[in-house]
């Protein structure tokens, strides 16, 4: 047996940071006319989806196993990943790097987790090129072993060689704001950043 009981829904639910971050970086990706697309880590779904319409490179400490035309899949770690100095063009990572040294995936413990990845992230963005980042973003804290949550403009402290062309964010409410202040998202718990940056 499989009882379904919780589907009498008067809406259809979804997770209001991950329906959104979706549709940010498909509008974004789209416009920016790239050929190529390089993600770290992200939502598979979203990459599935993102794969009808560009060629997309997923990369992540647990490969995906799957087979579909505009998407390949490799293993790798952000924290040390398999790409020159300033040779991609347009990367995304999408909650992602709130993780990195907390242990939830089988990585190492690390504090510095984070940092160390947005430096990575930072090191293979070519000049010019487009970096889509999104993570918690409120009161700055650790939820071990879960996630960090960073204030708003911490988070450009992270990207110092890079320059925030947009920011929009999902509030505590599941409410989406584009093209938003940093400050405008100050006041929140757990909103989802979604940041646009552009490497100088």
């Amino acid at each position: 047996m499989q009882p379904c009981l919780c589907d009498w829904t008067t809406h259809t639910p979804f997770d209001a940071h991950y329906f959104y971050q979706g549709a940010w970086l498909a509008r974004r990706v789209v416009a920016e006319k790239t050929l190529k697309h390089v993600d770290i880590g992200s939502s598979v779904l979203t990459m599935s989806v993102l794969s009808a319409h560009i060629d997309i490179l997923f990369v992540d400490y647990r490969p995906l196993k799957t087979s579909l035309s505009g998407l390949t899949s490799v293993a790798g770690n952000i924290l040390d990943l398999s790409f020159a100095d300033n040779t991609i063009e347009s990367i995304s990572c999408l909650h992602v790097i709130e993780h990195i040294g907390l242990g939830r995936y089988g990585d190492p413990i690390d504090p510095m987790g984070s940092v160390k990845a947005a430096l990575e992230l930072q090191r293979v963005v070519s000049k010019g090129g487009n970096l889509f980042l999104s993570l918690p973003v409120g009161r700055e804290r650790v939820c071990f072993n879960a996630h960090r949550v960073h204030a708003p403009n911490s988070v450009l402290k992270l990207f110092s060689s890079m320059q925030l062309v947009e920011f929009s964010f999902v509030d505590d409410a599941g409410q989406y704001h584009e093209k938003k202040s940093l400050s405008d998202a100050n006041n929140n718990e757990y909103a989802c950043g979604l940041f646009h940056f552009r490497k100088i």
